[in-house]
């Protein structure tokens, strides 16, 4: 009876070492949160920001091209230099440009698709960036290499992974319980423990993704911060200054425009669909252009000689190795940003489970450790009970 004392001690060491886990366990479900915000948080921007919005004068409005947009910018903004146009993935978005004011300043503008009209800046951070930085690196800034933020956040990939192999090693034959709602008039920790294990079988494929993609960040930051790049991308030269033809003043010749430029391109590249165009930034750049092809994690690019209309360099899937096609996939999986708005309404559905089933966790595990750690302190501030020897008959009362 001796040892109850020290057991009783280790316990309360024990709980304590519990309690300390706290934080992690909130830290994990600040990120699950975030990661479910920054999937859409583009969309939550569109709806409410109107200047964001693709918005059609008149309902058979037709888009414009590239150059169209461009001429429209330059006639009513002639001051500005455009640098680049991009559409976002969707067509309700208006165009992004890059452009340099007279001022040195490079903000990135919408732009109206069917007007040409700008509708407005973008900030230096708005809310998409705000989440996409706090859920990434929880706004660590980047100072040489990779913050620890992101060191920090990219390493819970890996007890993720870890959380799933051993859940389903625990929960023998998941598959059951896909359609085993939980029970609620069991009480609140039986409701919990249902609903955790629910959304843990329904999100088995998601935690995969998450997890495998989370791990892969964490290492894309130790190759780069060692200066290993995996990337078999062309280095694209610039032109040759005797390969610019001049005028008869000694000027640079005109170049092709981008409407041309993207007609060559998409004849040289079978199933290219152009989502961006940077223009030449010197009498000696190409114009460079890209988007999706029929795989949809990954960009194609081209770079296009404005003064000779062939294409000099080009980066296609084809390019790629194996091991690229791992790694640029990576991204695009682990945000869902693939696919449109249905691709990013089931990630941030199955983001959503995941944030309840870490709730759920959370709250199982605190309640378990709470009624534990009370009744440890009860028997704490019980005294303990020696057990006292017989006493003996004294001499003088024994018959």
């Amino acid at each position: 009876m001796a040892q109850q004392p020290k057991k009783s001690k280790s316990r309360l060491w024990f709980l304590v070492h519990s309690w300390l886990a706290l934080p992690i366990w909130f830290f994990v479900l600040i990120v699950c949160f975030t990661g479910m915000l920054a999937v859409v948080s583009q969309e939550i921007v569109w709806l409410a920001n109107p200047d964001v919005r693709a918005s059609k004068p008149h309902d058979d409005a037709p888009r414009l091209s590239f150059q169209e947009v461009l001429e429209r910018m330059q006639q009513s903004n002639p001051e500005i230099a455009v640098r680049f146009l991009s559409q976002p993935d969707g067509s309700h978005f208006a165009l992004h440009a890059g452009v340099t004011l007279p001022d040195g300043s490079l903000p990135i503008l919408y732009v109206n698709p069917y007007t040409g009209a700008i509708q407005g800046k973008s900030p230096d951070f708005n809310f998409e960036g705000f989440t996409r930085a706090l859920h990434g690196w929880w706004l660590v800034p980047f100072t040489s290499g990779y913050s620890w933020g992101w060191y920090l956040v990219s390493l819970l990939g890996l007890p993720m992974l870890a959380s799933l192999v051993t859940g389903l090693v625990v929960y023998k034959k998941f598959w059951k319980g896909f359609f085993k709602w939980p029970r609620r008039s069991h009480g609140p920790r039986i409701f919990w423990g249902d609903l955790h294990r629910l959304a843990g079988v329904w999100s088995i494929w998601f935690v995969a993704v998450i997890s495998i993609t989370g791990t892969w960040f964490l290492i894309q930051a130790i190759l780069g911060d060692n200066h290993v790049t995996l990337s078999s991308e062309p280095v694209v030269p610039v032109i040759a200054r005797d390969q610019v033809p001049l005028t008869a003043d000694g000027t640079p010749a005109p170049r092709i425009g981008v409407d041309e430029a993207a007609r060559i391109a998409t004849q040289a590249i079978e199933g290219l669909d152009i989502s961006f165009v940077s223009l030449p930034l010197t009498a000696y750049s190409h114009i460079s252009m890209g988007g999706r092809g029929w795989y949809p994690l990954m960009f194609q690019t081209a770079e296009v000689n404005p003064y000779t209309r062939k294409v000099d360099s080009q980066f296609l899937l084809g390019d790629r190795s194996a091991l690229e096609f791992v790694t640029e996939s990576m991204r695009p999986l682990h945000t869902g940003d693939f696919g449109g708005l249905p691709i990013k309404l089931i990630w941030f559905f199955f983001g959503l489970v995941l944030t309840l089933m870490v709730l759920s966790g959370l709250l199982i595990w605190t309640k378990r450790t709470a009624q534990a750690t009370a009744a440890a302190l009860k028997r704490a501030e019980r005294p303990a009970r020696v057990r006292q020897p017989p006493r003996e008959t004294p001499v003088e009362a024994q018959p």
